[in-house]
């Protein structure tokens, strides 16, 4: 069996840490990773949507991946995220995830163009059939605008070297129709992107989370997903309203489509994890907003901290 095929888990999407002329920021990289695999995650993802996939430069990417699977050095699964436009673009990353020491490949649908369900099954099936690493499914229509739906993706579970699916739909209908249509094909892996229904894609039998808020807080999550296994109903429950809580203080502040990104990479340099810029288009918040997003971290922080010690 691939140790692919039992992946399971906390894999954070890792924000990208940058300079001000948008190069990559080794040094807040490689103190994020860290800080992760400290906090017991059980897998990282880089270049994915929370990291900034379409804005980041080539250059980026690639620095980011060998230096990711450096630094990780096999101490937990570094996922690549090779979503993009150009077929061969993707086998470009693709090549330089498997020659730097990757596990993994994680591709959404192109996008910029319209496509329908069949030129999806064969787009996968020829990424599948070129790459080198073990390939997931990424599934975020919200950016792409293309869905991946259920009866695709149960025609490239067929594919040898196609081995999961990142649900980032948001639309916990869409989970539960994935969890039903693999029950009898276990080594599918099914992961979760939205963290505010994380305890209910693993109670519907998922096999974890793509969180981007591990990124601030790698052992609430974890500790989350340990209850879970663990049978710990009331644990989970309380670990899954902290996560809400966070949701609504950090993501959510202000009238932009990006507070996600904005918030995240602001709490982390409060931290001192990142420097808090974001690839143009997206630029950080200001300093009021930030000062105000700052008091609501550290009501957060104090939560996180008190949920997780409550589980130990």
């Amino acid at each position: 069996m691939n140790p692919i095929q039992s992946l399971q888990g906390i894999i954070p999407p890792m924000i990208t840490p940058l300079n001000p002329d948008f190069s990559l920021d080794v040094a807040s990289t490689e103190k994020l990773i860290e800080h992760l695999i400290e906090g017991g995650v059980h897998g990282i993802f880089i270049i994915g949507t929370t990291g900034e996939s379409a804005s980041i430069s080539p250059d980026v990417k690639s620095d980011l991946i060998r230096l990711t699977c450096k630094k990780v050095n096999g101490r937990v699964p570094v996922l690549v995220g090779i979503t993009e436009s150009s077929f061969v673009q993707s086998l470009d990353l693709a090549a330089i995830a498997h020659e730097s020491g990757a596990s993994a490949l994680v591709a959404a649908t192109p996008f910029y163009i319209n496509i329908d369900q069949d030129e999806v099954v064969n787009y996968y099936q020829k990424l599948a059939d070129a790459v080198k690493l073990p390939l997931f499914l990424y599934d975020m229509p919200s950016h792409t605008k293309v869905k991946i739906e259920v009866e695709s993706a149960v025609k490239l579970s067929a594919h040898p070297n196609i081995f999961g699916l990142k649900d980032s739909t948001g639309d916990k209908a869409n989970f539960a129709a994935l969890c039903e249509a693999f029950k009898g094909q276990p080594d599918f892996r099914l992961f979760i992107g939205p963290e505010e229904i994380l305890a209910e894609a693993l109670e519907m039998g998922g096999h974890g989370g793509v969180s981007g808020g591990a990124n601030m807080f790698p052992k609430l999550y974890v500790s989350l997903f340990e209850a879970f296994q663990k049978n710990e109903t009331e644990k989970v429950q309380s670990l899954q309203e902290t996560i809400l809580l966070l949701s609504a203080n950090i993501y959510q502040n202000g009238t932009y489509k990006s507070s996600y990104l904005k918030g995240l990479k602001a709490c982390l340099s409060f931290e001192e994890l990142c420097n808090g810029i974001l690839a143009l288009p997206l630029y950080a918040y200001s300093e009021s907003d930030q000062e105000a997003l700052r008091e609501k971290f550290q009501f957060i922080k104090d939560r996180v901290e008190q949920a997780v010690l409550q589980t130990i």
